[in-house]
């Protein structure tokens, strides 16, 4: 009779899971099924009548000076972006630690995530032009720094918070000053979280729209253009290859982050 009861209860639990499991399968299809639209409209796939897949509009795309301009303003952006936010981020990180104000330091980190993009896109155009300062790639930059500090702050702390002490007081007691003891024991435990973290930013400064915008003048990046010519003449082709790109180029470092997350131990 105990055995039979086992049993039921053991089916009832993987039951249980499958549902949940099912629950959960169903929900991720539904969110991420958006995100097929495009790629089929693409390649032709998805208009009615349509023949075999082509890539004209991956193609023809590289003939748009004004596109191939914005992809190469989005790259050089992407690349202070994704050099500069790790680094502050590291800084705060180590600030939320050490000095005697973390929640003051966390308070200041997290204040743009707080702040409606409209706003603080608004307000740094407003305070570069009270400066006088034309916009360029690094004003662009540095919006998209400070929209991107508060994400690559928590992806380091959070891979601090698995350090072990230990490691650090063996390096003083070994006469290690503390730059010297972060440097060769610490720092290397949690580079995998500041790569996390600049691919993060990377992936931020690819997706940035709103605060861009306003801040941008004549400049163009991948996304304001998407953006713009949407609302000039609609959808196309080549909006939607451009569509495809993000969403592959985004999932593509998504990956890189789950690679570079495992945790690096002392050999």
């Amino acid at each position: 009779m105990a055995a039979l009861t086992s049993g039921s209860a053991r089916t009832m639990l993987s039951f249980t899971q499958g549902a949940a499991w099912a629950a959960i399968g169903l929900v991720l299809f539904l969110l991420y099924l958006p995100l097929v639209p495009p790629a089929l409209f693409s390649v032709g796939l998805a208009e009615p009548g349509a023949g075999a897949a082509t890539l004209h509009a991956y193609i023809t795309m590289w003939a748009n000076p004004i596109l191939v301009s914005a992809m190469q303003t989005t790259g050089e952006i992407a690349a202070i972006v994704g050099v500069a936010t790790p680094a502050l981020a590291l800084l705060a990180a180590l600030a939320v630690r050490e000095l005697r104000v973390p929640r003051l330091v966390m308070l200041l980190v997290l204040l743009p995530l707080f702040v409606p993009g409209v706003s603080m896109g608004l307000a740094s155009a407003f305070f570069f032009r009270m400066l006088g300062i034309a916009p360029s790639l690094p004003t662009v930059a540095l919006v998209q720094i400070l929209w991107a500090l508060p994400f690559a702050t928590l992806v380091i702390l959070t891979v601090m918070s698995t350090f072990d002490q230990v490691y650090l007081e063996a390096a003083y007691m070994t006469g290690a000053n503390r730059l010297r003891a972060f440097v060769d024991i610490e720092l290397p435990l949690i580079r995998r979280g500041i790569i996390g973290a600049a691919l993060f930013s990377l992936i931020l400064s690819f997706n940035e729209t709103i605060r861009t915008s306003l801040v941008q003048g004549p400049l163009n990046t991948v996304q304001t253009y998407v953006w713009s010519t949407y609302k000039q003449i609609g959808l196309s082709e080549t909006i939607y290859a451009l569509m495809t790109l993000l969403i592959l180029l985004t999932l593509a470092l998504i990956a890189c982050i789950l690679i570079f997350s495992r945790p690096t131990r002392l050999s």
